[in-house]
């Protein structure tokens, strides 16, 4: 099948939403599919005011069309609600195309927490951007619900997963020389350092050890300067970040608007117990049909959460991790994909170009 992966989000942009879709490409295409990525890198661009390293693509419309056009997609899923999401939307609505989309991030809430804008004018946009999808794809059990709530609909239960060659187990945890010997036990929080991750959190615990931050963000600089016994470590290539992860005792997730939250999973891999709080993205990712939680410790008490996480044994993350796999959450997205013509309308068109 011939897919079009339309997305605002992408390489050498790093967060969640890329390593996902980088990860779901290689899969459709370990799977057969053949995949076409709209993505920023094709058109002329500008930086997303407020998050450095985030650049969206201006004025898309016409080079977007252009590259359908000549793709002649057999299914179109458009990842992101962005510059390149809205054009893909358009493009579609004008010629009667399905298309499926996700929910990926809780941009209201980010804005909310930046500019102030009410939630409820963010969820009115984004339920509006979703209206006309045949399929809504949603990470987490939680958003879902939530979402449904809030009037969306085609909602599509979706899941993440984790490469675990790339991070490998470490059943004890290891030195990273690039930081030298630090006091332990070491905690650890890898992101955006910007206002959805509720960072500060984690910077603000009165816990022992060495707390160690891995990513930037707008919120990065005034951070530093308000905690500068923290180590910053900036962004690092994945197969660093893997060395970082297994250096860690505990792995510190203060977010509370994550639709998943990828490197709880990463972490895992490599062996480094979670700590968060009991909300959407960590539930899914350390809770069991049967309500206990593996791999990790949640509890409202972050500090509390702190203390018991490192006394879970690394093989029960690691194996919690492997509950996961790309490959699963390929099948899973393929199964949701829709053709951008129904049958009844394929039939339709053949049937007059017959006459």
């Amino acid at each position: 099948m011939r897919v079009a992966l339309v997305t605002d989000a992408w390489q050498p942009q790093v967060n969640g939403v890329v390593t996902t879709l980088v990860e779901l490409v290689r899969e459709l295409q370990t799977l057969g599919h053949t995949v076409e990525v709209v993505h920023p890198g094709l058109f002329k661009t500008r930086p997303c005011p407020g998050y450095a390293g985030i650049d969206l693509a201006v004025r898309p419309k016409a080079l977007l069309t252009a590259r359908l056009d000549a793709f002649a997609p057999e299914a179109i899923h458009i990842a992101t609600e962005g510059p390149l999401g809205w054009a893909a939307r358009s493009y579609c609505g004008k010629r009667d195309l399905r298309f499926t989309t996700a929910f990926h991030t809780k941009f209201p809430e980010i804005l909310h927490a930046a500019l102030k804008i009410p939630l409820s004018w963010g969820y009115a946009l984004f339920r509006y951007f979703h209206k006309a999808s045949s399929g809504v794809m949603v990470p987490t059990h939680g958003v879902l619900r939530m979402l449904e709530k809030r009037g969306f609909r085609q909602l599509r239960s979706w899941t993440h997963g984790v490469d675990t060659t790339l991070f490998p187990f470490h059943p004890g945890a290891r030195l990273y020389p690039p930081m030298g010997t630090l006091v332990r036990p070491v905690s650890l929080f890898v992101g955006r350092v910007s206002y959805e991750k509720n960072i500060e959190a984690f910077l603000a615990l009165d816990i022992p050890g060495t707390k160690v931050v891995c990513g930037v963000g707008p919120l990065e600089a005034s951070l530093k300067e308000r905690y500068p016994q923290v180590r910053w470590l900036g962004v690092l290539p994945r197969d660093e970040l893997a060395r970082v992860y297994a250096a860690a005792d505990v792995f510190v997730f203060p977010s509370r608007s994550e639709t998943f939250g990828l490197v709880m999973l990463e972490a895992m891999a490599s062996g480094t117990p979670v700590a968060a709080y009991p909300v959407d993205g960590p539930l899914e990712v350390l809770g069991k049909p049967d309500g206990s939680h593996h791999g990790g410790v949640l509890d409202e008490d972050l500090k509390r959460a702190c203390y018991k996480a490192m006394a879970v044994p690394r093989h029960e993350a690691r194996a919690r991790s492997l509950d996961f796999s790309w490959a699963h959450a390929a099948k899973l997205f393929e199964g949701h994909l829709v053709p951008v013509r129904s049958k009844a309308k394929s039939t339709l068109v053949t049937t007059q170009a017959l006459v």
